[in-house]
């Protein structure tokens, strides 16, 4: 599908058209965070932007169903949270099944990771626990509210203030000089 270089004008303001263009101001407003958080979530670049688009699929798919364009960032950010737990569980049932695991390979965006923050502490966030780690990476890479991460984790503002809270001590345990 080719996407039209200008805007509908009144005459061709279709529902259809309307989509479009929302559907494109919604990617280029959100797509580098959420690539990002999902990034930080799965530890793999190129999961991360397949997840990114197919949360955006998933988006052009509802957008019917959508009650205003208000919902729409908190809808992409909770399916990418949702394909980003859906991986890590594919991904464990893999290593469980996996008869002898393959040594890991640094990858061309561990450099690119690498000068974002500090290795220890991409280490430490990458040992938390997943539910943690979403809640740590979220509030606090991502600057989202407790309420915004509520929603898009699916659970109520106390998990994500136990979830943030536990994170963080692990963290501190974690970095702490020996």
């Amino acid at each position: 599908m080719a996407l039209r270089s200008r805007s509908p004008g009144p005459a061709d303001a279709t529902p259809a058209a309307m989509a479009e263009v929302a559907l494109e101001s919604l990617y280029a407003e959100h797509y580098l965070s959420l690539v990002r958080i999902a990034t930080l979530l799965l530890r793999d670049h190129a999961a991360a932007e397949d997840a990114v688009q197919d949360a955006f699929v998933a988006m052009h798919a509802a957008w019917p169903r959508l009650r205003s364009v208000d919902a729409a960032g908190p809808y992409l950010r909770q399916v990418v949270v949702n394909r980003c737990r859906s991986r890590q569980r594919h991904l464990q049932v893999v290593d469980r099944n996996q008869a002898s695991p393959l040594p890991d390979a640094p990858s061309a965006e561990d450099s690119a990771m690498v000068r974002l923050d500090r290795r220890d502490v991409m280490h430490a966030i990458a040992g938390l626990p997943i539910r943690q780690r979403e809640a740590v990476v979220m509030r606090y890479y991502a600057d989202l509210s407790e309420a915004e991460i509520a929603a898009a984790m699916g659970c109520s503002r106390g998990a994500v203030k136990s979830h943030a809270s536990r994170g963080l001590a692990a963290l501190r345990r974690a970095l702490e000089p020996r």
